[in-house]
């Protein structure tokens, strides 16, 4: 048990600073969001373009991790969207946010951080195949599936426009592409910018971390104890179970990526969560939702680095 606090405690004490920096005002709100921006637009997309250039493409390119996790994903997202469309009586928008917050998980800010101090270098590699997964197939299903609910006619076609023209200009999506350009053209950064990139993917998981912290000031979880706990039973058990299984059945010849893989559906909800569902009157429910599966995540990521013996 020490062996495995050892692992993740420095995670959630990087967390903590960030939480207890922002409650006594040392970073302001303006500057939590600048640091936020630095590690999405240029400290995740040299990490993904580090990790797709370090290596031959084939063996950054595993097309049955990419099914397996894949399919494990999608498989809660139907479970998280029926239980909420069904059995909640929920709107068509309000199942695809629940479904959303189980199963698309924040790989950047808190799952590549853990993940590294498990595997190592590997956790790059898991971290451009799952933002592949996420950012091609379970967020834009989510978005097209929320706005459906509240547009009619021709609005889904704007909305699937809109999803795409998102994606394009994406930095990590632009870096993801370039990375996988350059691999496939065998063509390797000089010394010097690859030094840079270098440099801006070492600062991504503390930044990450403290980011995360800082987030969650002012976030309330009151009244919804009942959502937070449903949403986050799919999100911190579920999806990591269904990704197991989907290895089981999938298989991932490299332990270590198996392992990888696991971890980062472990992680809580994406750290954009509330802000999507502010657009859908779902604003409250997701903070509240985020801020309990980041608590709660210590106790089961700890229990899934055990169970998978990765200590």
């Amino acid at each position: 048990m020490l062996q495995i606090l050892s692992i993740t405690a420095p995670i959630f004490i990087l967390i903590s600073i960030g939480y207890l920096a922002a409650r006594n005002a040392l970073v302001s709100p303006e500057q939590v969001t600048g640091m936020g921006r630095f590690v999405v637009t240029l400290a995740l997309p040299a990490l993904v373009m580090k990790a797709l250039l370090e290596r031959p493409l084939h063996e950054v390119f595993d097309r049955n991790y990419l099914l397996a996790y894949g399919l494990g994903s999608l498989a809660v997202f139907v479970l998280g969207f029926l239980f909420a469309r069904l059995l909640r009586r929920e709107s068509t928008s309000g199942s695809a946010i629940t479904a959303m917050g189980m199963s698309i998980s924040n790989s950047g800010f808190i799952g590549y951080p853990i993940v590294a101090m498990v595997v190592g270098e590997k956790a790059a590699v898991g971290l451009a195949l799952g933002i592949l997964v996420e950012n091609l197939l379970m967020l834009p299903l989510g978005l097209m599936l929320a706005e459906a609910g509240v547009q009619q006619g021709g609005g889904l076609r704007a909305v699937l426009f809109g999803t795409l023209k998102r994606l394009a200009s994406n930095p990590i999506i632009i870096a993801l592409s370039l990375g996988l350009l350059l691999a496939l053209l065998d063509v390797r950064l000089p010394a010097v910018p690859l030094r840079v990139v270098d440099m801006l993917a070492q600062a991504t998981a503390p930044i990450a971390l403290f980011v995360i912290g800082a987030s969650l000031v002012g976030l309330k979880a009151g009244g919804m104890v009942g959502d937070v706990l449903q949403v986050s039973f799919g999100k911190l058990i579920l999806h990591p179970l269904a990704v197991l299984l989907m290895f089981t059945l999938i298989p991932v010849q490299d332990p270590v990526l198996r392992m990888a893989g696991v971890l980062f559906a472990c992680s809580p909800m994406m750290s954009i969560y509330p802000i999507i569902g502010q657009r859908f009157g779902q604003a409250g429910r997701c903070a509240a939702a985020l801020l309990g599966a980041t608590v709660l995540s210590f106790l089961t990521i700890s229990s899934f680095i055990g169970l998978l013996g990765a200590h």
